[in-house]
């Protein structure tokens, strides 16, 4: 099995990472397209546009599944991706969603949503968690977030400065939905920051969602054997091979 895994830059590492643990597949063709990085500051139509262009990257291999590693695109271009391509195209949000549930079985817990703001404003998470009965959500769209992880900025001075400028009047927090595929590299951080939360992160999310949405086993290949990955990037391929090699410890 052969999957696609795209994202704005590099923050889908994150759910490669996951994938590659799992074994879910024996390859994995990874996008990142960082020359427009962040999609998070776009608008609705040219997320639309940037998707659909991506996808013909993506007809020039034989894979048998996508994944939307990009919560932006997850959240405004995830129909007309799919309505292009006759494969399953799988998103962030809904596996997220189901993550969470999954996780936080107290219906009063405080959850915070974190994401770019094409993702807060979509409110697609609290939408969701509202309908399973979730009452007390908090959104907070941190664009600054998505920069930092891009220079590898994932600890230290900038970071904790940025995190005190969105959580500086957040109490109790008991989960944060990390909503953008790059959070997940500072979230050792940002829970740290807030006393202890659990965080939610995409790439598990993803594990889980396609092992219990499509019948996806682990392990589908052996002990000793990695999963191939190739990466492409429509801008600074290096950069995104370095975070690669730091983020998932293997050579490129």
């Amino acid at each position: 099995m052969k999957a696609g895994v795209f994202d704005s830059g590099v923050g889908g590492l994150t759910v490669v990472k996951s994938l590659r643990k799992a074994k879910l597949f024996e390859e994995i063709i990874y996008y990142g397209d960082t020359a427009r990085v962040p999609y998070g500051t776009k608008d609705k139509s040219t997320i639309i546009s940037y998707s659909l262009e991506t996808l013909e990257f993506f007809k020039n291999f034989d894979i048998d599944i996508l994944i939307i590693a990009c919560n932006s695109v997850s959240a405004f271009a995830i129909n007309e991706i799919r309505q292009n391509i006759n494969i399953p195209v799988v998103g962030v949000i809904e596996s997220g969603i189901l993550a969470l549930e999954d996780s936080i079985q107290d219906k009063n817990s405080n959850i915070l949503v974190l994401g770019t703001r094409a993702t807060i404003n979509s409110k697609l998470y609290p939408n969701g968690l509202n309908t399973l009965g979730y009452k007390n959500i908090i959104s907070i769209a941190t664009p600054l977030f998505v920069p930092l992880v891009e220079e590898n900025i994932l600890n230290g001075n900038i970071l904790n400065e940025t995190m005190k400028l969105y959580f500086k009047d957040l109490k109790d927090i008991d989960a944060v939905i990390l909503g953008c595929t790059h959070f997940p590299l500072i979230q050792d951080e940002i829970s740290k920051f807030l006393n202890g939360a659990k965080t939610i992160h995409s790439g598990d999310a993803i594990v889980k969602y396609l092992k219990k949405e499509y019948d996806f086993k682990e392990n589908i290949i052996s002990n000793n054997e990695d999963t191939k990955i190739t990466f492409f990037a429509s801008s600074a391929p290096d950069n995104l091979k370095q975070v690669a090699k730091n983020w998932l410890n293997i050579k490129q």
